[in-house]
C-alpha cells in the first residue's frame, strides 16, 4: 500500500508530461495542417486550435507550479504519434488532400485525448484534475469536429469518384 502511494505522484507527474508533449505535438500539427488546407474555415480553425492548444499548454505549466509538483524534466523523447504521423505525411505531401489532411489531424485528436485520460485515471490532485478534465472535453469538441469535417471529405471525395 505504501509502495502504491509513493510511485502515484510519479505517475502523475509522467502521464501529465505525456499530455504537455501531446499539446506541443498537437499544436504543431494543427499548424501544418492548417496551413495545407484549401478551406478557408478549416484553415480558421486549425490555426485557432493551435494557438488554444498553446494555452493548454500554459494552463497545466502554471497550475503544476502552483501545485509545487515543479517542473517536469523535459529530455530528449521519441517521437509521439503526431509526429510520427505528421512525418509521414511530409514525406507524402503531394499526395495529402483535404480527406488525408483531417485524417492526420484525428489520429492527433485522438493521441491527445488518450494522453488526457491516461493522466485523469491517475488521480492527480484536485486542481490538476479539473483542469485536465475541462481541456480534455474541449479536445473531445474539437476531435468530433474534425472527424465530422473529415467524414464530409470523404463523402465529397466518394461522390467526385462515382461523378467521373
Amino acid at each position: 500500500m505504501k509502495q502504491q502511494c509513493s510511485t502515484q505522484p510519479d505517475q502523475s507527474a509522467s502521464a501529465i508530461y505525456t499530455v504537455i508533449q501531446s499539446l506541443i505535438d498537437s499544436q504543431e500539427a494543427l499548424v501544418e495542417v492548417g496551413e495545407k488546407l484549401e478551406d478557408a474555415d478549416l484553415k480558421r480553425f486549425f490555426l485557432a486550435e493551435s494557438l488554444r492548444r498553446a494555452e493548454f499548454r500554459g494552463e497545466l505549466e502554471s497550475i503544476l507550479n502552483q501545485e509545487g509538483v515543479g517542473n517536469l524534466l523535459e529530455g530528449e523523447t521519441e517521437p509521439g504519434p503526431v509526429r510520427r504521423v505528421l512525418a509521414e505525411l511530409r514525406l507524402r505531401s503531394h499526395e495529402a488532400g483535404g480527406h488525408r489532411l483531417l485524417a492526420t489531424a484525428e489520429q492527433g485528436e485522438d493521441a491527445a485525448r488518450e494522453a488526457y485520460s491516461r493522466a485523469i485515471k491517475t488521480f492527480p490532485p484536485t486542481p490538476i484534475l479539473q483542469l485536465l478534465s475541462s481541456q480534455a472535453a474541449h479536445i473531445e469538441e474539437s476531435r468530433d469536429f474534425v472527424k465530422a469535417a473529415r467524414e464530409s471529405a470523404a463523402y465529397e471525395l466518394s461522390a467526385r469518384d462515382r461523378a467521373a
